[in-house]
């Protein structure tokens, strides 16, 4: 694989291994209010975007949810961030790696802002990336292609000559309507179903990230 201009990371479950506790945290709060979804089903049908869009999926499905609960789960989300999230395994691994190579890097999340500060800043990651972007703050979420191709600028990169880092189908949609190649993160397989949604739309998938300084050709 030719040598990236850029590397453009999504945050939650490539950067950050926050995507266990808030898919939890979420489901139980969901059936609560009366949409019980199993795993599977949530990891089919609502990783990946907004928590706006999961509102209007849950409600579409039968959820009685109150005004203002997307604020509410945001706020108990970005409590329990701020206790329990760590770093993916080998993600620092990476980032040396792309110092060393001279290559810049950036975030591009359909996150919060305010949470990337929680999850990110805990570990004092911040001041490492080129930008720490939100598709919420430009107004443009994931699948849009907006946040990719915000973070390849501030890069000062060709996005077609940068690569994606992701782990969700939505997200991988976002890099390739901005005609920026792509690599899938299935650190628990190529058997969930984001990643085989990842392949279907044609995403390579690996594993660990101690396997990406070598696809990267650092």
């Amino acid at each position: 694989m030719t040598r990236p201009a850029a590397v453009l990371f999504d945050c939650d479950g490539v950067i950050v291994d926050s995507e266990g506790l808030t898919a939890t945290l979420v489901r139980d709060d969901l059936a609560r209010h009366g949409l019980a979804l199993t795993p599977l089903e949530f990891e089919t049908g609502y990783i990946g975007g907004t928590m706006e869009s999961v509102a209007v999926l849950a409600r579409q499905a039968g959820a009685v949810l109150p005004a203002g609960w997307v604020a509410s789960i945001y706020q108990r989300m970005n409590a329990l961030l701020a206790q329990e999230a760590g770093l993916v395994p080998g993600i620092l691994t990476v980032l040396d790696a792309l110092d060393h190579a001279g290559i810049p890097y950036a975030v591009a999340s359909n996150g919060p802002a305010d949470k990337m500060a929680i999850t990110l800043g805990k570990h004092g990651l911040i001041p490492r990336f080129q930008a720490v972007l939100s598709g919420q703050t430009l107004g443009r979420p994931k699948p849009a292609p907006d946040v990719y191709l915000a973070a390849a600028a501030a890069c000062g990169a060709d996005p077609t000559r940068c690569m994606v880092i992701e782990d969700s189908p939505v997200g991988a949609m976002a890099a390739l309507a901005a005609n920026i190649p792509c690599l899938g993160f299935a650190a628990h397989g190529p058997d969930t179903p984001p990643a085989r949604q990842l392949v279907a739309l044609g995403i390579p998938l690996f594993a660990a990230m101690s396997d990406l300084p070598g696809l990267l050709s650092v």
